[in-house]
């Protein structure tokens, strides 16, 4: 499981000076843009880390967005890079796993974290973070498509291998794909996987500083053919996080999360995920967030 849960819960109020508890999650309408494009059916949500620590998340669903924080909900660093790698609840608790890469000791961790609904409001009852695998220094952008984890570092893209030992998650030695021009790769997310066999691939999507959003097709017996195609020629190169949801209604559609580091979001919707082009994506500016945490593709 690759995408974040929405948790239908009741947040602390985030606003542009800080955290306060108000109980209520903030809400903001989105642009006429987007109210039109994007079917009320889609849902797609990001993670980000502030320079305290504390985790926000921002989701959009059905029209409307918010962010949402959470008690007990910090680390003592801001990740490099994070990638959700699990989730499951419902109403009154929610469990979550997650990878981020530290600023500064070269490591990849594992984030565990459990919320909990407590006398109506969530608080974090569980938040630990566990060293996983060394190497991981310089670490932008990570991308989890069960079993594979890609890496980008500098203008390298690398591949790890996922798996269990003793129940403990381990990753294997890297598998360096491309050591060109991923230095201009400002996001990159996993989307899906297709074909069988040696014709297996994992198809990401992602944006680079010409503006372009790109999708890269992987093959998993053999990494090193990569091919990829530009979706979209131009606009997408202030993002430096590209998230990717889902849409109950239009199952062969996807919604697309982009953030700016000047603490903007725009939403798109996709309405054919699987052809290869980008005309007919079609969306808009919601506006400023109230906030520049880093944020995170999902």
């Amino acid at each position: 499981m690759r995408k974040s849960i929405v948790a239908t819960a009741t947040a602390l109020a985030v606003v542009a000076t800080g955290l306060v508890v108000a109980g209520v999650v903030v809400t903001a309408r989105p642009a006429t843009a987007a109210l039109s494009d994007v079917p009320v059916d889609c849902s797609v949500s990001t993670a980000a880390y502030r320079s305290d620590g504390q985790r926000l998340t921002y989701v959009y669903s059905g029209n409307q967005s918010s962010t949402k924080a959470y008690a007990n909900d910090n680390l003592r660093w801001v990740p490099t890079a994070h990638q959700q790698l699990g989730a499951s609840g419902d109403d009154t608790v929610f469990n979550s796993t997650e990878y981020a890469t530290h600023p500064t000791d070269g490591y990849i961790y594992l984030l565990s974290r459990r919320g909990e609904l407590i006398d109506g409001a969530w608080k974090i009852t569980k938040n630990t973070s566990t060293r996983v695998k060394a190497g991981f220094g310089g670490t932008r952008i990570l991308a989890s498509g069960s079993p594979y984890l890609y890496q980008v570092v500098g203008s390298s893209l690398y591949r790890y291998t996922q798996f269990s030992s003793g129940g403990v998650p381990t990753l294997s030695a890297p598998v360096k794909l491309a050591d060109v021009g991923w230095d201009a790769v400002n996001t990159l997310t996993y989307e899906r996987s297709s074909g069988t066999g040696d014709a297996a691939v994992d198809v990401l999507i992602g944006t680079n500083a010409d503006g372009e959003l790109k999708e890269w097709r992987i093959r998993q017996a053999s990494p090193t053919m990569m091919t990829s195609k530009v979706l979209r020629a131009s606009g997408w190169g202030p993002f430096t996080s590209l998230s990717t949801g889902y849409c109950t209604a239009h199952p062969n559609g996807r919604p697309l999360l982009g953030i700016t580091a000047a603490g903007k979001a725009s939403v798109y919707f996709d309405a054919n995920k699987t052809d290869g082009v980008g005309t007919d994506i079609k969306g808009g500016s919601l506006g400023a967030l109230g906030w520049t945490a880093k944020a995170y593709g999902q």
